[in-house]
């Protein structure tokens, strides 16, 4: 099944892997900093248009609140789609391995 998301982007994988714990989207932005060690910083607008689409989608959806922030979580076929693309970049990622 090709999904019109996938391949996923970076701002995509980084979302969806800081959201298989439940968090804000203020704390996503920090986690995902962090995570990159400073490489994908995200603008606001960015993180919750991606967010969005990614709750459009189903594989993630909101799981409570943090004062007025809504608190997200990875969903079931989120969690798919992120193994699929594991699995992908995987495969590429062997292909470097092989000799010419």
């Amino acid at each position: 099944m090709k999904h019109k998301l996938l391949p996923l982007s970076e701002t995509m994988h980084y979302i969806l892997l800081a959201l298989r714990e439940p968090l804000h989207g203020y704390a996503v932005m920090q986690k995902i900093e962090k995570t990159s060690e400073g490489s994908v910083i995200l603008a606001a607008g960015t993180l919750y248009g991606a967010i969005e689409n990614l709750h459009k989608h189903g594989w993630i959806e909101p799981v409570g609140e943090s004062g007025r922030r809504k608190v997200y979580m990875i969903t079931s076929e989120g969690r798919n789609i992120l193994k699929m693309e594991q699995n992908r970049l995987l495969h590429i990622l062997s292909l470097y391995e092989r000799s010419e």
